[in-house]
């Protein structure tokens, strides 16, 4: 049987590289700026930012020490730190459901988004968007999706280049591509701010992120909050359980996780700063909802001076991020087959893509010919939904809260304090230390099971 444990990652830098990408995604760029706007700005802003601290990184914290402490993929790291605490090894099925099955479907509709990403920078490189207004911009939008032959080929690209470079290993693919696309993505996402404050309303959207209006919160938008900042940091469905797996004894992870999560954060600052001032400036609506990355922006784009360059290079900068999120979701399920059965890191990778490759193209085909096609119509909560509806809701509504409850409850009443305490800060009973397990223990599945409840009730 081959475990994921003779692996490691060549340094810190590139560990950290590696999960900010596999952070830094959707949620920060797509889900991010369009939740600010249907909530009103800066109060939805601050209360990101103090979930950011409550929820999401002491549940990261949480992951990469489960990962390094078992030293495997999601399902066998959590038997063996469970067996080593005298638990049942049975708690590896949270491995299976999270890091097999929920890694897998969110990597099917990351698919159709990086689809997405991937055609509209071939499109405003190729000027198809230009002078382009809003029932223009929605037509192409509609275009796309409701035409298997202009949509299928962008996904299936997208998930075969995450497969290809997963293949490849934990060195000569995932860390070759994230020391390339994580400087590069920065790079571009500073170009942008730097081009919206030139071009845009910088003014009007700084005001808009950064001042916050109390009477625009409710206990709706506090929850979104809150549910934005556990997506966005990718944590709940074990992906950053599989990267912990390869962190080396020296690396800190209270520090490092502090680090990523600050990383991710400023993303989703800078992608608002990047987005809001074009919006303002050519008086289109910032509460567009989903749409405003991809039926909003390009009106502006198509009007503002260089706007065919650097339309092409927001686009650019999403499949970016779509992709290195990608490869990280990847990795839960790769690494849980490889310690499973006798499969070679490649056959892993194809399998696993295969599965959320198929799952994507039914993703993809629910915007046409598999439109009125309800896979889980039984339940009343899914009626309505098609394949990529399906796929978000259960992803980022059900299992990525649950399993943050999960792990939360797993690492702070599970695990041994003798064993936790060795990998939060070895094995010292600081303060700090006392901190996180108080929020694990009591917070942050308060918090998750409010945002399961909203759910449910919404």
């Amino acid at each position: 049987m081959t475990t994921s444990s003779g692996m490691q990652w060549s340094s810190r830098l590139t560990f950290i590289m590696a999960a900010v990408g596999c952070a830094v995604g959707l949620g920060n760029i797509w889900l991010f700026p369009y939740l600010v706007g249907v909530n009103g700005g800066g109060a939805f802003v601050l209360v990101y930012l103090c979930a950011v601290l409550l929820l999401a990184l002491p549940v990261l914290v949480a992951e990469l020490m489960i990962g390094r402490r078992g030293a495997a993929g999601p399902p066998a790291a959590i038997a063996a730190v469970a067996k080593e605490s005298g638990q049942p090894q049975a708690w590896s099925w949270m491995g299976v459901l999270l890091g097999g099955l929920g890694a897998v479907i969110a990597l099917a509709f990351y698919g159709v988004a990086g689809g997405w990403a991937m055609a509209y920078s071939f499109k405003l490189a190729a000027g198809q968007l230009q002078q382009i207004d809003a029932p223009g911009a929605e037509l192409v939008f509609n275009v796309l999706n409701g035409s298997p032959g202009f949509l299928l080929p962008w996904v299936i690209a997208f998930l075969v280049t995450t497969v290809i470079i997963s293949a490849r290993g934990l060195q000569a693919g995932i860390e070759k591509a994230v020391k390339f696309m994580m400087p590069a993505l920065f790079v571009m996402l500073v170009a942008m701010v730097v081009y919206a404050a030139v071009v845009g309303d910088f003014g009007r959207a700084a005001s808009f992120l950064f001042r916050p209006d109390f009477s625009k919160l409710d206990s709706k938008t506090v929850l979104a909050a809150f549910g934005a900042a556990f997506f966005s940091v990718s944590v709940g469905i074990t992906n950053m359980m599989a990267y912990g797996a390869y962190v080396d004894r020296t690396t800190r992870l209270p520090g490092t996780a502090a680090i990523v999560v600050a990383a991710d954060t400023v993303v989703a600052l800078l992608a608002g700063l990047a987005i809001f001032p074009l919006i303002f400036e050519y008086g289109l609506q910032p509460s567009g909802g989903p749409g405003l990355v991809f039926m909003t922006l390009p009106i502006a784009f198509g009007q503002i001076p260089g706007g065919l360059i650097f339309g092409t290079l927001f686009f650019v900068l999403l499949f970016f991020a779509a992709l290195t999120s990608s490869i990280g979701m990847l990795e839960a399920p790769v690494s849980w087959l490889r310690d499973a059965t006798s499969l070679s890191r490649r056959s892993a990778a194809m399998l696993a893509g295969s599965i959320g490759l198929v799952l994507g193209i039914l993703g993809a085909l629910s915007f046409s010919t598999l439109a009125d096609i309800h896979p889980l119509g039984a339940i009343a909560m899914f009626e309505d939904k098609s394949f990529f509806d399906t796929y978000i809701h259960l992803v980022l509504n059900i299992m990525m809260p649950i399993g943050g409850i999960l792990i939360c409850v797993f690492a702070g009443w599970l695990v041994k304090r003798k064993f936790s305490r060795e990998e939060f800060a070895d094995g010292k009973d600081t303060a700090l230390y006392k901190t996180w397990l108080t929020i694990v223990r009591f917070v942050a599945p308060a918090i998750l099971a409010l945002v399961l409840i909203d759910v449910a009730t919404g």
